[in-house]
């Protein structure tokens, strides 16, 4: 792995691939123990769970059903926005269905906040938070994580699904902001 340029910013090398893929493979197995009598569904925040959510779904082992909403937190920029933007409501009825909300990525919690608040006024059998990679000294929320991949410091990443300014997203390890 080799620095990279994204737009104006410089990112040097943080986590390979096989590192996130053994974490992927962790919460799959974990998730498939809590849930292998049940068909959850796994709820995942467009657009950067891409990666995660497809590379999840190879290492589960149970049956599931897929559904997606999307998003919008970073407009673009390198701080996460207090504004949540729900740009498209989940497309499938979650109706007494255990419901398996699959984030990239949770810092300061918003997100996941904006997304149980809109979970938890459907008539759900329950809600699980899962999350690929966590920073936890950045995250404030009276609300739990159930599940996360890799803890991260607060700095801003790319790769693996993450991006910045709409590039990035393809790349299969992650990279942090180099810092001047």
């Amino acid at each position: 792995m080799e620095e990279i340029k994204i737009h104006d910013k410089t990112f040097i090398p943080f986590i390979t691939y096989e590192e996130i893929d053994k974490a992927v493979q962790r919460i799959a197995n974990t998730l498939y123990e809590e849930y292998k009598e049940e068909v959850p569904v796994f709820v995942g925040v467009l657009n950067g769970v891409i990666m995660f959510y497809c590379d999840l779904l190879k290492h589960y082992n149970g049956e599931c059903e897929v559904a997606f909403l999307q998003l919008a937190s970073y407009h673009g920029g390198l701080k996460n926005c207090e504004k949540i933007d729900l740009v498209r409501d989940v497309n499938k009825d979650l109706t007494n269905r255990h419901v398996i909300i699959l984030e990239d990525i949770v810092d300061t919690g918003n997100t996941i906040e904006f997304l149980h608040k809109l979970l938890e006024n459907k008539p759900v059998k329950s809600i699980k938070i899962v999350s690929l990679f966590f920073k936890p000294e950045m995250f404030k929320k009276d609300l739990n994580v159930d599940l996360t991949g890799i803890n991260l410091p607060n700095k801003f990443v790319v790769g693996y699904g993450l991006d910045y300014a709409g590039l990035g997203r393809n790349l299969k390890d992650l990279y942090m902001l180099k810092e001047n």
